[in-house]
């Protein structure tokens, strides 16, 4: 480019200049009536809640400081973004970070690398689920599509009680099942759905409408009846356009949709919002509940009601059938890693569950800590300690993750540090059904045929994926982002706060050489007590003395289907012989980092 050219830009207005924006979050309770049905006291900022959104522009580094003024410590994680050399900006309390102890303060430096919709929640004790939680929005400096306004709706489930009152239930001793169900009321931008403000609409103009779910536990579905929507982006992944009826969003997935203005302001229309969740009793009212809002052209006309049709004949958005904007092919497979949602019920007869051969639990001493601090052992996933269900992932390994779910209800599966390419769903074997406690609203006989489907072309990534009962799904990442990333059920607290995680360690032998956490992190965890090396009890070696007793599982505790004789394994299922690790997984010789990876420079 000349320096004419340079400055028709610089005239035009069009050289984007990047900015720390600075934002302070001062954590209280709060007493709140935000469903308009019961008083209860929630985790909020700056006195209120709902969270206010926070929009950036890409490029632009969020300066969030978080001042803790809470009785026990809190973290703040940026849902869906990587952290690219600065993991421990990550915000998973006992993972990247000690918490932020009470009468605390600490700064996230958020850089805003990828455009999308995100969101900012808190992440220790599940702190999300009672109201510390906001949208987080980074602009497109130059969007690959042109809209003229943007929309931002964000659902969320919002209970009676608080979560550790939850937390006390699930986890009580003595019950050998999950306990009664309790109905939350949907919240559409901060307040009971039923009280949402119309949505402004101009004839012909095009719209970016944003939709982010930050529901701890329920479902939601989403239409504009009468317009029809045009997907762009999910989970901060820009896609193809994919013409669609409506979402499903499970907790934390978000969608933009660019929807068109009709040309004529003469009606008006409806949008509908309705939450729900397959796995707790129907009850009209209860579960689902539908909200609708008013899509406005002008003020004074008519609503046009358009036809009720089911929602089988819609067309709804489906990962499968969207293609990533990038064009990035499928990623060859190195090593397969294969997890299986299931039910863990303790000697004690406590309720957990389990990714892995365990169900998670914090350790000692915060993850990132360990394979920064462990030399040579930080590529032996056992330092990590047994009740993190550490895998360690060479620099540039390609990773193939078979996420099996057995069970009649589904799991909203997120990662941290980054996204995964969905490849493949379809069927678990009929022998490994596990039968699902009552009530549900369907039993094992109704389990439906659930075909094999496969991406084509180019795959769709995101960073939460959704794992329909009775099914599979095959993942794809990358190793490239050294860090220490969990990977949860975002179902809180039920699944997750019951153990529903395993660790992805990547690269911890780049990390030594390449990352310096901050002192400041140190420092917060030595007032707290915590130590900050060695392995998940803060010894040396495998020598685990002062770890937490581990669970024992009661046998039988999780039961099988029994296997009906006319049930064989179909061909293409997710344990058929061409779904096995091959030969070049992690466990055999050839597992070296890739000769054409290029780990990230050391520091200086």
């Amino acid at each position: 480019m000349n320096i004419l050219s340079f400055i028709s830009l610089v005239l035009l207005g069009h050289v984007c200049v990047a900015e720390y924006v600075k934002l302070t979050w001062n954590i209280t309770y709060v007493d709140t009536f935000r469903d308009g049905i019961v008083h209860r006291r929630a985790k909020g900022v700056n006195g209120q809640v709902p969270v206010p959104p926070v929009y950036i522009n890409q490029g632009d580094t969020l300066l969030l400081t978080v001042h803790n003024n809470l009785d026990m410590p809190t973290s703040i994680h940026s849902h869906g973004l990587r952290h690219d050399g600065a993991t421990f900006m990550d915000g998973a309390a006992m993972v990247t970070q000690c918490g932020i102890p009470p009468g605390e303060s600490f700064t996230y430096e958020i850089y805003g690398a990828q455009a999308g919709s995100y969101w900012l929640h808190g992440h220790r004790k599940d702190d999300v689920a009672d109201g510390l939680r906001a949208p987080f929005i980074i602009r497109d400096r130059y969007s690959p599509y042109e809209y003229d306004e943007e929309v931002l709706i964000y659902l969320e489930d919002w209970y009676p009680t608080e979560v550790p009152a939850k937390m006390a239930e699930i986890l009580a001793p003595g019950s050998i099942g999950p306990p009664a169900p309790t109905f939350a009321t949907g919240l559409v931008n901060g307040f009971n759905g039923n009280d949402s403000r119309p949505i402004q609409f101009v004839a012909g103009k095009r719209y970016r409408i944003r939709v982010i779910s930050m529901s701890s536990t329920m479902y939601w579905r989403f239409t504009t009846p009468g317009h029809k929507m045009e997907i762009i982006e999910a989970d901060g992944i820009t896609s193809e356009p994919c013409e669609v009826d409506g979402f499903t969003l499970a907790p934390a997935q978000r969608y933009s949709a660019i929807v068109t203005a009709h040309e004529s302001s003469d009606f008006n229309f409806i949008y509908n919002c309705t939450m729900y969740a397959d796995f707790i009793p129907f009850i009209p009212g209860l579960n689902p509940r539908i909200y609708t809002g008013l899509i406005e052209y002008r003020q004074d006309a008519p609503i046009k009601h358009m036809e009720i049709v089911g929602d089988d004949q819609l067309v709804w958005a489906d990962d499968l059938n969207m293609h990533a904007l990038n064009g990035e092919p499928a990623l060859p497979m190195d090593r397969q890693v294969v997890l299986e949602t299931r039910a863990f019920i303790s000697t004690e007869r406590i309720n957990f569950r389990k990714l892995g051969s365990l169900p998670y639990t914090e350790p000692l001493v915060p993850s990132l800590f360990t394979a920064m601090s462990m030399g040579e052992q930080a590529m032996d996933p056992r330092v990590y300690g047994p009740q993190a269900q550490a895998y360690v992932i060479p620099f540039n390994q390609n990773v193939e993750i078979l996420l099996k779910n057995p069970q009649g209800q589904p799991h909203s599966q997120h990662q941290h540090g980054g996204w995964f390419q969905i490849i493949e769903r379809g069927p678990v074997d009929r022998s490994e059904l596990e039968q699902p406690p009552l009530p549900l609203n369907f039993s094992l006989a109704d389990v439906p045929f659930i075909p094999v489907q496969r991406y084509t072309g180019v795959p769709m990534s995101r960073d939460t994926v959704d794992v329909p009962p009775f099914s599979y799904v095959k993942l794809r990442f990358r190793g490239d982002n050294p860090g220490v990333h969990l990977h949860h059920c975002h179902l809180n607290p039920t699944h997750s706060g019951a153990g529903l995680s395993i660790t992805f360690v990547v690269a911890p032998d780049v990390l030594q050489k390449t990352l310096r956490i901050p002192d400041e992190l140190y420092e917060m965890c030595a007032r707290q007590g915590i130590k900050t090396e060695g392995n998940a009890v803060g010894n040396w070696g495998l020598d685990f003395t002062g770890l937490p007793t581990v669970p024992v599982e009661l046998v039988g505790s999780s039961p099988r289907v029994p296997l009906p004789s006319d049930s064989a394994i179909p061909p293409n299922s997710a344990n058929s012989p061409d779904s096995a690790i091959p030969p070049n997984s992690a466990n055999s010789p050839d597992s070296a980092i890739p000769p054409n990876s290029t780990p990230p420079q050391p520091i200086n």
